[in-house]
This record gives structure tokens, sequence and C-alpha cells, in this order.
């Protein structure tokens, strides 16, 4: 039995590093909830005449460095850094918000009838799943980018398929773990059929896992979507993305051009800061690791 001295320090160790999960979760949802807004609100703010249409050049185009006119600057293209950089960031919420949101729609269904069931429908699912996991996330992009093409759908379904078995591989193993517990055993005693115990029994049970999963995938596809621009195999040529447009300032760094690339480098990294501590602090406050 432990002493109340010995348990003390335990307690304030954890309210410590609850504490710094609190805070570090905190700065993730300002940060995500900034590109949120940003995004939503970027087709309002191209009805101001001081903003330039992300997919059009300016009629005179020119190459000038940040300044009042041009907040961000332009590019050798005429193109405004600024208008790009803002609409590149509606672009990136739809494809990932619809990739990680496609990739739990299938992966978590899947793995409580792998689990729940297993049987040789486990087995052909779980060598399925591996051989999928084993698979570099970029690698099977690029490749999946190559047969789907370009757009934002293409796109989602492209980054989507090697997140299905993150989901998966989760919920499957929660599932089997908690299949063979009293409530379960009793709520089959009680007539209970398959799809009522997957969806009321099973599912809010080994759920706990999937919000930290989503949050880490939409950072990870953040930086596959722009890997994907920066190789030609994204969005369409015009429009606003960070990947895209990191490619087109490439040429530019070696004469002193910096601003072009800075500006999409530095949001592409800011929203996957923040979605990161987001997805570690709900980690840590959803699965505490006690010190010992």
């Amino acid at each position: 039995m432990t002493s109340p001295k010995q348990s003390l320090p335990r307690f304030l160790n954890f309210y410590g590093r609850s504490s710094l999960s609190i805070q570090l979760m905190v700065v993730g949802v300002i940060i995500t909830l900034f590109f949120v807004l940003v995004a939503v609100m970027a087709p309002s703010l191209q009805a101001w005449e001081w903003l330039q249409n992300p997919r059009e050049s300016l009629s005179n185009p020119i190459l000038e460095p940040p300044g009042v006119r041009y907040w961000f600057g332009t590019t050798r293209q005429g193109y405004d850094v600024f208008s790009r950089t803002l609409f590149g960031t509606q672009a990136a919420l739809q494809v990932v918000i619809l990739a990680t949101s496609l990739s739990l729609i299938i992966g978590v269904p899947l793995g409580l009838v792998s689990g729940y069931t297993g049987g040789k429908l486990d087995r052909v699912l779980l060598f399925l799943m591996d051989t999928i996991y084993t698979l570099p996330g970029l690698l099977l992009s690029v490749t999946l980018a190559f047969v789907v093409g370009r757009g934002v759908i293409n796109a989602a379904i492209a980054l989507s398929i090697s997140y299905v078995p993150q989901y998966y591989r989760v919920v499957r193993n929660h599932t089997a773990s908690v299949k063979n517990e009293l409530f379960i055993e009793a709520a089959q005693a009680m007539g209970a059929s398959t799809p009522r115990i997957l969806s009321r029994y099973l599912f809010f049970n080994v759920i706990g896992s999937v919000p930290v999963l989503f949050t880490l995938n939409a950072a990870d596809a953040i930086l596959i979507l722009g890997s994907l621009g920066f190789l030609g195999l994204g969005l369409p040529e015009q429009t606003p993305e960070w990947g895209h447009d990191l490619r087109q300032a490439l040429d530019a760094l070696p004469t002193g051009i910096w601003w072009t690339a800075l500006f999409p480098g530095l949001a592409m990294t800011l929203m996957v800061v923040g979605l990161s501590l987001l997805g570690e602090g709900l980690s840590e406050l959803i699965n505490p690791r006690d010190s010992k």
C-alpha cells in the first residue's frame, strides 16, 4: 500500500505533466483555429480591392519584395504571395479534412468488424492493412496521385489510403481486447445483434485514441500534400497551394528572392506545428503516462 508521502510526489508530477499537456493543447488549438479562420474568411477578403486574385497574375507583372503595397511581395510571374499564401490555407484544409475523414470512415468500421468477428475475415483484413502500412506514406501517395490525377478529391483519396491502416489497427486491437468483457457477453446473452453491439457497446469504448490519431494524421497530410505539390502532382496548376508555390520559388532563391519561398513554407510549418501540439496534448490527456 502506498503511503501518503509517496503518493503526493506522484500526484504533483502527474498534475505538472497534465498542466503542460493542457498548455500545449491550448497553443495547438489557437494556431489551428487561426488557420481555420483564415481559410473560412479568404473568399470574403478577396472581395476587397487590395487583395489580388491568387489565380491571376498582376496586369503588369512585376517582382517586388514585401512592402506596404504587397505585404508578402510578388513572384516573378506577377502573383501576389500574400494572396496565394492565404488561399493556400483553404486548399490545404479542404484536402486534409477530406483525406483524414475518409480514412477514418473506412478504417474505424473495418477495425470494429475485424476485431469483433475474428476468424478468416480478420486474418485477411489484417494482412491487407499490414501490407499497406509497410509502404512509405509519401511513396504510396505519389503512386496513387499518378493514377487518380490532380484535384482536391483526387489528392484526398491519394492521401487517405495510407492512413486507413492506422485507424484499423488501433480500433481492431482495442475491439479484440474489449469483446470478451462481461458487458459484451451480457449483451450477447440478451440477444443483441452484431450491428447493435458494435455501434452501441463497442464503438464508444474503443475510439478514445481516434481524435489523437486524427490530428497527427492531419499534420502529416499537410506535409505530404506539400510534397505532392512540390512534385507537380497535387492540385491543378493555377490553384494556390503551398507545395506548388515552394517549387516555383526554388529557382528564385539563388538570386536573392527569398520571400516567395519564406511565407508559404512558414505557413505550412506553423500549421503542422499547431496540429502536432494539439495531437500531443490530447494524447497526454487521454493516455497519461505515469513516470516510474
